[in-house]
């Protein structure tokens, strides 16, 4: 396409590599609360399963996820809206409001991985309750552990698994607490005397060399 110029030319200037990438980044869609619904979204349905005395029926947390600049090098999955569900009426009304309100945070946009630490940090009056050997503050804390995983799948948060020097260092002290206890008491993967570690909410916390460490995911009062 040619474009005749009409009027005097008084200056010019050559589109640096920095103003094009400026230029390419201003095109670049992020989440932010004007952003339309589109008519499709991408979910992904998680069943929760908690002691019946907490819950007796399961809850169905479903996450949509839209997909930004879809095509480009600047495609991003982020979650757009959740849903919880349950044949269980007991929990309906707080249900509603928390779906609600994590909705609308993940439509802000930005950084909403805070959602995960606020919500496993709230405990139940009543207790807690163990699920699959970890220990669960709380119903709503559950929650925040799903939403986690969903963000990890999603690429907007790491994995929290251990890597080599770790696995090393725990796999270094669990050898030689073994060497210390009678074999029949080194049965299960923790000692009987661990205590819970509050970062992962599993019993294998002892102290070994002056120091408090879990044994499953590494935490040391001593750094």
């Amino acid at each position: 396409m040619v474009k005749k110029i009409q009027s005097k030319i008084v200056g010019y200037k050559v589109k640096s590599k920095e103003d094009q990438a400026q230029q390419e980044a201003a095109r670049v869609i992020h989440m932010h609360e004007t952003v339309q619904r589109p008519e499709k979204l991408m979910g992904t349905t998680y069943k929760l399963k908690t002691p019946e005395h907490i819950s007796e029926h399961s809850l169905f947390i479903t996450i949509n996820d839209m997909v930004l600049n879809e095509g480009t090098e600047h495609e991003t999955r982020r979650p757009f809206e959740i849903f919880i569900n349950s044949k269980s009426m007991e929990h309906y009304q707080w249900i509603v409001a928390l779906t609600r309100i994590i909705s609308a945070v993940f439509r802000k946009g930005g950084d909403i991985t805070f959602l995960v630490e606020e919500l496993r940090s709230v405990f139940d009056p009543r207790g807690g309750y163990w699920n699959k050997g970890k220990y669960v503050p709380s119903l709503i804390a559950e929650i925040g552990n799903v939403i986690e995983q969903h963000l990890v799948d999603i690429g907007m948060l790491r994995s929290a698994s251990l890597d080599e020097h770790q696995k090393a260092f725990l796999e270094q002290k669990q050898a030689e607490l073994n060497d210390e206890v009678p074999s029949e008491e080194a049965v299960s993967s923790f000692p009987p005397n661990a205590t819970l570690c509050y970062k992962c909410h599993t019993k294998a916390v002892i102290q070994k060399d002056g120091c408090m460490t879990c044994l499953n995911c590494g935490d040391s009062k001593c750094g």
